[in-house]
């Protein structure tokens, strides 16, 4: 893949999000449409106390998850 294509921002942690936490990507978003009009940190520090994902993993999932339109 030539640097014009990329994948950049929150999208380029899914592949390692999905190989260290077994889980596809559509799972985490679940949860985090389950939460939808908590704040942006509050769904972050969920994700890492009750699922035990890094910070750069649950932030990613978060950015990603408001920029297509969540609260």
């Amino acid at each position: 893949m030539s640097q014009d294509n990329a994948i950049k921002g929150p999208k380029s942690y899914f592949p390692s999000i999905e190989k260290k936490y077994g889980k596809p990507i559509s799972h985490w978003l679940d949860i985090l449409e389950a939460l939808n009009g908590k704040k942006h940190m509050e769904m972050v520090q969920l994700l890492k106390e009750e699922h035990g994902l890094g910070h750069g993993h649950a932030n990613a999932l978060v950015a990603h998850h408001r920029a297509q339109g969540a609260p």
